[in-house]
């Protein structure tokens, strides 16, 4: 089956500081993920929201134990994400200089603007939370625990590319925070 190839544009955008100077400039290639299909460039979208019960539940431990909450905002989260669809792009503006005009992008990770691109960041997220001896909860799939040999508990939750982490195991929170 022949594949609809996606199409990109930069997004410039200007980061200022407080006192309302320049910090920096910032260009962002984004795919045109609005022309994708559903069943033909993708068969699933999904992006980590919290169930507004669980974060009750965890603010309510939070307040009643006493607990520190620290929030982490991944940077470049989606760019993480690995791609399991073949993703075929328009070569970027400004690129296409000696390339044939038959020349496509093949996408191996997930950019901002495709579709797949919260479930393949989200999916890696998991896996690697797994591996560092989390438990997923299957009330709230945002929702990790990792309990430790001393009985102290580490809570996780995401919010699409936000992080909140608390409970008593202050070594294992500076462990995710590095």
């Amino acid at each position: 089956r022949e594949k609809k190839i996606v199409g990109c544009k930069w997004i410039y955008t200007v980061k200022y500081k407080a006192n309302g100077s320049i910090e920096m400039y910032k260009a962002r290639l984004v795919a045109k993920g609005y022309r994708q299909t559903f069943g033909i460039d993708y068969s699933e979208i999904f992006a980590p929201v919290v169930k507004m019960n669980t974060v009750r539940i965890v603010l309510s431990l939070v307040a009643n134990l006493g607990w520190e909450l620290h929030q982490f905002d991944v940077k470049k989260a989606f760019l993480h994400g690995e791609l399991e669809e073949e993703i075929y792009m328009d070569v970027p503006p400004g690129y296409r200089k000696g390339t044939s005009p038959n020349t496509v992008c093949k996408l191996k990770k997930a950019l901002y603007g495709l579709k797949q691109s919260p479930r393949a960041w989200f999916g890696r997220f998991s896996k690697t939370m797994l591996a560092l001896g989390y438990k997923q909860s299957k009330g709230d799939h945002t929702l990790f625990v990792k309990h430790s040999k001393m009985g102290k508990i580490t809570a996780l939750l995401v919010y699409v590319d936000d992080i909140i982490v608390t409970g008593d195991d202050e070594i294992e929170q500076q462990v995710l925070s590095q």
